[in-house]
């Protein structure tokens, strides 16, 4: 074991050394601590093995050293010898030198002239070479100024660059380059400042032309929608053609096919329609584009563009306060903004990235709100239904020119159902003053016609069919009175003026159909209806014109169907189409009928109450006259007379009438009979009342109305006739034996009613009777009332238990 682990060792020596010999000595240090790292007293051993090793190498040194002693001493002998020739040679080197200086003197002199003339021969070229450089520079910039005083900014920058760029870079090391150079910002700059101020004054050049410019357009319009209508009707199509058309462009169009219009005669129509560029230079928005551009700055100049724009659109959709008062502002107003927006899309397709679609459509969106808020506005203002629909067709050609451009223009079209609703509204006011007028100048007197052509010219008016009053002869009255055709005559015109304004909104038939009827049926139900109402309830409106009244509605809600019929033939759209609306003329018409009907009852029975107040009976009188009051026989004649009238009137209406006529002078003559004030009655009053009954059961009788059954109008006065008979029989036992009975004579009769009466009765026999108690008759009758009287009242605390 021990010579093995010598042997190792000695190995590892062996090649630590090798290691050491062959490495840098910098990396040594590692290889000695592998020494110090391995087995105690190794470093000894490795120092042996080191000693030993240096001593082999000592020996191979001297060796070599020893064979290679002879050569060298050789070498030194030789070159003794060489150094004696070296110093010879250098000699004769100084000498031929010497003469050849000598000799070259002259040469040298005549090769220094020759190389100063070179020298100033090249000085001259390169001058020559450098000026011709410089020469395009000079006129470069020469040009530069020439362009900058003609205003051809474009062209300088270009010049400018290529003075950079290409000219001055050649010569850039002289002086007056580089002042060049310096100097072109500053021009660059001057041209900004010009450039910016051209588009200010462009700016404010079409702020001024805006609406002339939209003036063109509008009216070109106008001629491209008049063109296309003309050619509808020619082809025979019975629908709206929306224009194509583009105003970038003339626009001739033919004089054979185009309609007079407001917007100007045959002869304009020929004329070229003039355009954008027609009316506005756009060559400072160009040149002021392709400065920024070429500067580099072109994100400044788009941005200025489109504040300034905005702000010149604020503006434009500013209106006057009192635009609302004449159509010529309302054209203004929207010259103005088509002409902005005009220019905007010229702008669009002229120029690259200077306005975008995505722009325009904001500022026409911001647009179209404040349009459409200013209209709102203006339009509550407007009570002129003209100007409302001068307003609508000024939206119409407004919509028309903006949507040729691309532009969306639906809530444009939805505002004028707003627009129509305002206009329905003041074609409603308006149509009050002409029914109020028509109504105010009635005679409320069937119409006379005299001759055939005064009954076909009414009958034009208005569609009457009679075949009794066909067959007679002239002269006749017709039943209506002068108001009822006049009335008809105006609906058609209301609903020729609400067609108007359904003309050019792009709507179908059925719509505009459904637009027409309610507008119609608004005019009926709301404005006809309401002048009918108060008409009716005027004070100055008597009987007679109240049964005229219900004549006239009569043939007013029979002539609903024919406009009915007049709307279908103007739409084109059968009524049997579903959700077709219906004319409520008929409902409307009943109502004011009925309102007539009840004024005629309340006018009636105010009369008669007026003949009421004039009764004047002595109540207290011992018999009566043998006739019947004056007030009476006045009020009965009153009643016969206007009940003549109501011959005209549909028989219920006629026979209601004098009903409740009969029944409200039954009931004030009870009235009388009970008043509170009246406190004594006398049997001569009672006969003398009884007479004026049955003058009142003479006139039921007479059937003052006809198609009353039986003695159905006499039953209004049977509370009085049952009361009276029992008054003037003195028939109380009858009545009290048979009260209750359904067969009783007296069934009508009211216990309280008879006992007031009969009290009235009892104290006037107290008092006209002194010495009554004296005589056995009066005290038997005396006694007799008591008894009643007690009994009465048994029979009204019975009924009020």
């Amino acid at each position: 074991m021990a010579d093995t682990e010598t042997m190792e060792c000695i190995t590892e020596h062996e090649r630590i050394l090798q290691e050491i010999e062959s490495t840098d000595t910098a990396c040594v240090g590692p290889t000695l601590r592998s020494i110090y790292d391995d087995q105690p007293n190794a470093h000894k051993r490795f120092m042996e093995k080191l000693d030993a090793r240096i001593r082999n190498h000592d020996r191979e040194i001297e060796k070599m050293c020893n064979f290679h002693h002879q050569g060298f001493v050789d070498a030194i002998t030789e070159l003794l010898k060489v150094r004696a020739d070296a110093e010879k040679l250098m000699g004769q080197v100084k000498d031929t030198n010497r003469r050849l200086q000598e000799a070259g003197k002259e040469v040298t002199a005549q090769t220094e002239e020759v190389i100063c003339c070179r020298i100033q021969q090249r000085n001259m070229t390169t001058t020559v070479e450098k000026l011709q450089l410089c020469l395009p520079v000079l006129e470069m910039y020469s040009k530069l100024r020439e362009q900058l005083e003609s205003k051809r900014y474009y062209s300088a920058l270009k010049t400018m660059e290529q003075l950079e760029k290409v000219y001055i870079p050649r010569v850039s090391k002289y002086r007056f380059c580089q002042i060049m150079a310096e100097n072109l910002p500053r021009l660059r700059e001057e041209i900004k400042e010009i450039s910016m101020s051209d588009l200010k004054d462009f700016l404010e050049s079409i702020r001024k032309h805006s609406d002339k410019v939209g003036e063109a357009a509008m009216r070109q319009a106008q001629q491209h929608r008049t063109f296309n209508s003309a050619v509808a009707k020619q082809l025979n199509l019975g629908h709206y053609t929306k224009p194509v058309y583009s105003f970038n462009g003339r626009t001739h169009v033919p004089n054979g096919l185009l309609m007079n219009d407001d917007t100007g005669d045959d002869e304009e129509a020929d004329e070229e329609v003039l355009t954008a560029q027609d009316l506005v230079d756009f060559s400072p928005v160009y040149r002021c584009l392709h400065i920024y551009t070429v500067l580099g700055d072109r994100e400044t100049f788009e941005s200025y563009y489109r504040k300034q724009r905005k702000k010149q659109a604020r503006l434009v959709l500013q209106p006057q306060a009192n635009m609302h008062e004449t159509v010529e502002g309302y054209r203004r107003y929207f010259n103005q903004i088509v002409g902005f927006f005009v220019v905007e899309d010229h702008i669009l397709h002229a120029t690259t990235g200077l306005v975008t679609r995505a722009f325009t459509d904001e500022l026409w969106n911001m647009a179209l709100s404040k349009i459409i808020a200013v209209l709102r506005t203006h339009t509550s203002y407007c009570e002129d239904p003209d100007l409302v629909l001068e307003l609508k067709n000024l939206i119409v050609i407004f919509a028309d020119t903006l949507q040729g451009y691309g532009f969306p223009v639906n809530r444009l079209f939805d505002l004028l159902f707003e627009v129509r609703d305002q206009y329905n509204e003041t074609l409603l006011k308006k149509w009050v003053v002409v029914f109020r007028e028509i109504f105010e100048s009635d005679n409320y007197s069937p119409i006379p016609v005299e001759t055939e052509e005064e009954y076909k010219l009414v009958v034009s008016r208005f569609p009457f069919h009679d075949a009794e009053i066909e067959k007679q002869g002239f002269p006749k009255k017709l039943p209506m009175s002068q108001s009822v055709p006049q009335i008809y005559t105006q609906v058609k015109e209301f609903i020729y003026a609400s067609l108007k304004f359904s003309e050019s909104l792009h709507r179908s038939s059925t719509e505009i159909d459904d637009m027409l009827r309610k507008s119609t049926n608004l005019l009926l139900t709301r404005t006809l209806s309401s002048c009918l109402q108060n008409l009716i309830k005027k004070p100055h409106i008597g009987l007679t014109e109240l049964v005229q009244i219900i004549i006239n509605t009569t043939h007013l809600e029979q002539a609903c169907k024919y406009l009915e019929e007049f709307i279908t033939n103007i739409t084109n759209v059968s009524p049997e189409t579903v959700h077709t609306t219906r004319l409520y003329g008929l409902a409307t018409f009943k109502d004011a009928r009925h309102a007539a009907e009840g004024e005629i009852y309340t006018k009636l029975n105010q009369k008669i109450d007026e003949f009421i107040q004039l009764a004047d009976y002595e109540w207290d009188m011992s018999e009566s006259d043998g006739r019947a009051s004056g007030y009476l026989m006045d009020l009965i004649n009153f009643l016969r007379s206007t009940f003549q009238v109501f011959t005209h009137l549909p028989g219920k209406v006629a026979q209601t009438a004098c009903m409740s006529a009969c029944k409200h002078l039954s009931m004030s003559l009870m009235q009388m009979l009970l008043d509170t004030e009246l406190k004594q009655i006398s049997m001569g009053a009672i006969q003398q009342f009884n007479l004026d009954v049955i003058q009142c059961e003479l006139f039921a009788s007479s059937e003052p109305v006809p198609g009353f059954q039986g003695d159905t109008l006499q039953l209004a006065f049977i509370d009085l006739r049952q009361l009276l008979d029992l008054f003037m029989v003195w028939d109380w036992s009858t009545y009290l034996a048979d009260y209750g009975q359904p067969n009783s004579k007296y069934l009508r009769v009211n216990p309280a009613t008879a006992l007031a009466l009969l009290e009235k009765m009892k104290d006037t026999s107290k008092k006209n009777n002194i010495f009554s108690q004296f005589r056995k008759n009066d005290r038997d009758k005396q006694k007799l009332i008591e008894t009643v009287v007690k009994q009465l009242r048994s029979l009204v605390n019975g009924m009020s238990s």
